[in-house]
C-alpha cells in the first residue's frame, strides 16, 4: 500500500484530492495536512486521518511525512478582497499576515521538499498554476504577491532537488463535474497566448485531482512538468479522457 501525504488538504481542491485517494483504500493510505481542526472537521466529520500543523514548520512537516513515498502539495496563498470596492472601482486584495505567496508558495514549499527529500518521500506532485512565464500576468499584481514569480520559483526548487516530480500547472479552476471531458496537456503557457480554437483556458478542479491521483501511478508522468486545461463538455470531436499514460506522454520534462 502506497503512504501518501496532501498538504493543502482543507483548501478546494486538496480536499478533494483526499476524499478521492480515500475512496481507494486498498491501494492508497491517505494522510492530510492541514491547520485549522476546526476546519479539518467541518469538511471531513473529523480530524482522523489528519495531522494538524504549519508548513512553515519542518518538525511538522517531518512527523506527517516520516514513512511517505508520496508527497502532494496543494499549499497555496490565498488574497482575499479588501471590502468591498467603490463603485466604479476595482477591488483590492491583500494576503493574511504570513499569509504572503513569498512565505507560502516558496518557503513552505521548500520546506516540504526538503524534508521530503531528508525522509525519503520518492515523488512529488505540485499544483500550480498557468501564467509563471508571464512577469506581467494579472494575477501577480494582486497584493502585490507575485505570487505565479514565487510558485515558478518553488516549482524550480523541485526539479532541481533530484527527486522524481510531476508538476502540474492548471487552467483557470471550475466548480463543475469531472470525468467528463477531454484534458489537454501543454507548455510554457502556450494555451495563454495561442489557446485552441474556443476551448477556454479552465478545468474542473476534481479533473486536477483525477490527474494528481493518476500521476502516482503512471512512469509517464515521472520528471514532466505541464500545463492542464480542458475541453468544454460535449466540445465537437472531444473525447472524455481515459487514457492516463498517453495523456502524460505528451508532454515533457524540466519546466
Amino acid at each position: 500500500m502506497i503512504k501518501v501525504l496532501v498538504t493543502g488538504a482543507t483548501g478546494r481542491t486538496g480536499s478533494l484530492v483526499v476524499k478521492k485517494l480515500q475512496t481507494q483504500t486498498n491501494n492508497f493510505q491517505v494522510i492530510g495536512f492541514g491547520r485549522s481542526p476546526q476546519k479539518i472537521t467541518e469538511i471531513f466529520g473529523s480530524t482522523e486521518g489528519f495531522f494538524v500543523g504549519d508548513i512553515l514548520n519542518k518538525d511538522d512537516l517531518k512527523k506527517a511525512m516520516e514513512g511517505c513515498q508520496i508527497l502532494i502539495i496543494l499549499t497555496s496563498a490565498t488574497p482575499k478582497m479588501k471590502g468591498i470596492p467603490e463603485e466604479g472601482k476595482r477591488p483590492e486584495f491583500e494576503f493574511p499576515e504570513n499569509g504572503m505567496p513569498e512565505i507560502v508558495d516558496w518557503q513552505g514549499q521548500k520546506n516540504q521538499i526538503d524534508v521530503a527529500k531528508a525522509v525519503g518521500v520518492q515523488h512529488i506532485i505540485l499544483v500550480g498554476s498557468m501564467g509563471g512565464t508571464n512577469p506581467n500576468h494579472p494575477l501577480n499584481s494582486l497584493g502585490n504577491g507575485n505570487i505565479l514569480l514565487w510558485k515558478r520559483k518553488a516549482e524550480q526548487y523541485l526539479i532541481d532537488s533530484g527527486i522524481d516530480y510531476t508538476i502540474i500547472r492548471a487552467g483557470g479552476l471550475l466548480d463543475k463535474p469531472d470525468g467528463r471531458r477531454e484534458l489537454l496537456v501543454g507548455k510554457d503557457d502556450y494555451f495563454l497566448t495561442s489557446p485552441p480554437d474556443n476551448v477556454p483556458t479552465s478545468i474542473p478542479r476534481g479533473d486536477v485531482a483525477n490527474t494528481v491521483i493518476n500521476a502516482i501511478a503512471s512512469p509517464h508522468a515521472r520528471n514532466k512538468a505541464f500545463d492542464l486545461i480542458s475541453k468544454p463538455e460535449h466540445f465537437p470531436h472531444s473525447q472524455i479522457t481515459k487514457d492516463w499514460d498517453q495523456l502524460f506522454s505528451k508532454t515533457t520534462s524540466g519546466l
